[in-house]
């Protein structure tokens, strides 16, 4: 009989299914594109993957039986996203781990550009990131609408804010209200959760940020400097 002490984990196997799903480099780029958020369609994730469409769809296929993307279907167009906001964070962490040994040297002006865009502002998934995921984060945390101490956990004050600000905070299916992120341009964890979620879909919403180019990237406008100066008290020179 076999020693229950030394019996195996039963999450083990599960485990060593999910690792290898995400170890391999075209899985792993597409886990990647994914966390801008939005649905791709094959042929995008192809051309980004640099690898044939048939090649891809092998890959989408396990993704999806994995249960890390979900495929949706308009016509004759096959769409893939990351499954849930588990499996966001789960490439988030990874990512951020291996961020400082993953660091190349920009080969051109426009890989230059990008990538000082994506580190100035950028979604994460569904949440802000780069030096503005930083100045929101620590705004919040200065005015005590965020605690950092013990963990992220909103205040009975920052729930005040953002129901002040309009802004609404979408509870319930076991998501954490506030959650740290590490952000692997920054080094710091900036907010997630939902509501890092609120803030970052009111501020695309409401025209305070805009996407740019066709990564993750996002601009401040105007507007979003007079909004985010006025309720949080962020400066507009540290958002560009």
């Amino acid at each position: 009989m076999l020693d229950p002490m030394t019996a195996p984990d039963p999450r083990a196997p599960h485990l060593a299914r999910l690792a290898s799903l995400i170890a391999d480099e075209t899985r792993a780029a597409c886990l990647l594109a994914l966390l801008d958020g939005r649905a791709w369609t094959a042929g995008e994730l192809a051309r980004h993957a640099g690898v044939a469409a048939s090649t891809l769809s092998e890959h989408l296929g396990k993704l999806v039986a994995g249960g890390l993307l979900v495929e949706e279907r308009q016509g004759r167009h096959r769409y893939v996203r990351l499954a849930d906001a588990r499996a966001a964070q789960l490439v988030e962490d990874l990512a951020a781990q291996v961020a400082p040994r993953a660091v190349v040297r920009p080969r051109s002006l426009r890989q230059s550009s990008a990538g000082s865009a994506m580190a100035r502002g950028r979604t994460c998934y569904d949440h802000l990131a780069g030096r503005l995921g930083i100045a929101v984060t620590d705004a919040f945390t200065a005015r005590g609408l965020l605690r950092q101490d013990t963990g992220f956990a909103l205040t009975d004050a920052g729930v005040a804010w953002f129901d002040s600000a309009g802004i609404r905070l979408e509870r319930g299916g076991g998501r954490p209200l506030a959650r740290a992120c590490l952000d692997w341009t920054e080094r710091r964890p900036h907010l997630a959760g939902v509501a890092g979620a609120a803030v970052c879909r009111h501020a695309l919403d409401a025209g305070w940020c805009v996407r740019i180019g066709s990564e993750r990237a996002v601009k401040v406008t105007p507007t979003g400097e007079r909004a985010l100066a006025e309720l949080l008290g962020i400066p507009a020179e540290s958002l560009r």
